[in-house]
């Protein structure tokens, strides 16, 4: 996390870089390290995704009405259980924020496959700024 922390500084100090249309996304363990970044930089990102991550809920108030996010996951998901998505999209709803949240029935771990043909996930993505 600290050579990430370390590349996205170098990145925001690029004077080609629009700060205002910055966005992140991962999966599995990058979707649980895009919800750590939010956490330690909220103000950068202006919209996320996360595919079969998870968060530690305690950290969700700090970006959840910062950083729009959609979140992926698959409910047969053996490596990351769907239960660690579904905590993170009730604290963040508890909040008062409204992340997006698809669930694929019949997708295990794999399911960013899926998520990526989203035909919605760019044009979301790029339609958010700060």
């Amino acid at each position: 996390m600290h050579a990430l922390l370390g590349l996205v500084d170098q990145f925001l100090d690029k004077p080609y870089v629009n700060k205002k249309r910055v966005y992140i996304g991962g999966l599995s363990m990058g979707g649980m390290g895009t919800l750590e970044i939010l956490r330690r930089k909220p103000k950068v990102f202006a919209a996320a995704f996360s595919i079969c991550g998870g968060d530690n809920t305690n950290n969700v108030e700090k970006y959840a009405h910062r950083v729009p996010l959609w979140i992926f996951h698959g409910a047969k998901d053996s490596i990351v259980s769907l239960d660690h998505a579904e905590v993170v999209v009730a604290a963040l709803r508890n909040t008062g924020a409204d992340p997006k949240f698809t669930i694929y029935p019949n997708l295990g771990h794999n399911c960013w496959n899926k998520a990526f043909e989203e035909p919605d996930l760019i044009p979301w993505l790029f339609s958010n700024s700060k």
